[in-house]
C-alpha cells in the first residue's frame, strides 16, 4: 500500500482475472528464490563483491513518509521530525500535508533542517486543483510531484491517464517542477483488451520528455514474480524494466520483500531483511532520489526508518 492505496489488492485483483493461482505463484518463487535463501538475504554476488565502488550520496537519501503515518499526527509530528533529523535525513516525500497548509509545514520541515522533496498527490480533479497541487509543492519548494496510484482493468482508462498526466505535467513544468508516475505490481498483472498491460500502455504513451518514472523496486519486482516474466531472477527483471522504459526513472522506492510465503501478503520488511539485492540494481541505474518506505514496518516506524538510512548509507554497488 502507497499512501492509503491497496497494492496487494490491486494484484489480486489483477492475478484471479488472469485465472491464476496465487498459492501457486508463491510455491513456484519461493522455490526459484532457494538458492538466495541458501546463500543468505543481502548476501552479495562475488562480482558485486569485487567492484563495489560506489554509495548513495547521503544528500540523496529521502523517505516517504506514508511508512510513519502511524505516528505523523499532534505533537507526533514534531517528535517523528526530530528523530528523522537525528538519523540523518535531509529530505522527505509526503504523503498529505497533516491538517497543516503548505507553508505552515515548511515552517515546520525547515524547523529541522528537513526539505520535503517529492510528494504523491493524485490526478487532479479540476485545473484549480491542479494549479493548487502545484503551488503547494512549489511553496513546500519541491523537485518533484507523483501519481502514487491508478487501478483499473479498462484500456480506455489507462490511455486516457497517461493523456491527462502528459498535460499535468506540461503545466508542471511551468512551475519548474519534475511530474512522475509511482508504480505498483497490477500494472505488470493486468492483461488489457489489445493484450498489452498498463505498464506498456503507459511507457508508450507517457511523453518522455515531461513525465519520469518513480519506480517501486518492491513492487517491480512483485509483478516480475507474479506476472512470471521475473522469477528467475527478479534484479533483472527490474534492471531490464527500467533499462526498457523511454520515460527516465528518476527516483527509486527502496522497500524489501520478505522470501515469498504462501497465503501471506504481509511480505514487506526492512531494509537489508529482505532478498532484493539492491545493489545490482543501483550499479545499473543510479537515480535522483532513493526513498526508504515500509508499508508495514516490522519493529516501530521510527526503527525503520533508521535501519533503511542506515543500509542505504552502508551499501556499495
Amino acid at each position: 500500500m502507497c499512501y492509503g492505496y491497496d497494492g496487494h489488492a490491486a494484484l489480486r485483483e489483477s492475478m484471479e482475472r488472469r485465472g491464476a493461482s496465487r498459492r501457486s505463484f508463491l510455491k513456484g518463487a519461493a522455490a526459484s528464490l532457494a538458492g538466495a535463501a541458501a546463500v543468505g538475504a543481502g548476501a552479495l554476488p562475488a562480482s558485486a563483491a569485487v567492484h563495489a565502488v560506489r554509495r548513495v550520496p547521503p544528500g540523496k537519501i529521502s523517505i516517504q513518509l506514508y511508512t510513519l503515518r502511524s505516528i505523523m499526527s499532534g505533537d507526533g509530528i514534531e517528535a517523528t521530525l526530530a528523530k528523522l533529523e537525528e538519523y540523518g535525513y535531509p529530505r522527505v516525500e509526503l504523503a498529505g500535508l497533516y491538517g497543516r497548509t503548505a507553508s505552515s509545514f515548511r515552517s515546520t520541515l525547515d524547523s529541522y533542517g528537513i526539505r520535503a522533496s517529492s510528494s504523491h498527490d493524485g490526478i487532479s480533479g479540476s485545473t484549480a486543483a491542479l494549479h493548487q497541487k502545484l503551488q503547494n509543492a512549489v511553496t513546500l519548494g519541491q523537485n518533484y510531484v507523483n501519481v502514487p496510484y491508478l487501478n483499473s482493468a479498462e484500456l480506455s482508462a489507462w490511455q486516457e491517464w497517461a493523456d491527462q498526466m502528459n498535460a499535468e505535467a506540461a503545466v508542471a513544468k511551468g512551475y519548474g517542477l519534475r511530474y512522475g508516475y509511482h508504480n505498483h505490481a497490477h500494472e505488470f498483472t493486468i492483461r488489457l483488451s489489445n493484450g498489452q498491460t498498463p505498464w506498456e500502455v503507459f511507457t508508450e504513451r507517457l511523453d518522455p520528455s515531461l513525465v519520469h518514472l518513480e519506480a517501486d523496486l518492491y513492487w517491480v519486482v512483485t509483478g516480475g514474480l507474479n506476472s512470471g516474466d521475473g522469477v528467475a531472477d527478479p534484479e533483472q527483471f527490474a534492471i531490464d524494466t527500467i533499462k526498457a522504459a523511454p520515460q527516465t526513472v528518476r527516483q527509486y522506492h527502496v522497500k524489501d520483500k520478505q522470501y515469498a510465503r504462501p497465503n501471506s501478503d504481509g511480505d514487506h520488511v526492512d531494509l537489508g531483511t529482505g532478498f532484493i539485492e539492491f545493489d545490482r540494481i543501483f550499479a545499473a541505474h543510479t537515480v535522483e532520489e532513493y526513498i526508504v518506505e515500509n508499508d508495514s514496518p516490522d519493529v516501530t516506524p521510527l526503527q525503520t526508518a533508521e535501519v533503511g538510512y542506515n543500509y542505504l548509507r552502508t551499501l556499495r554497488f
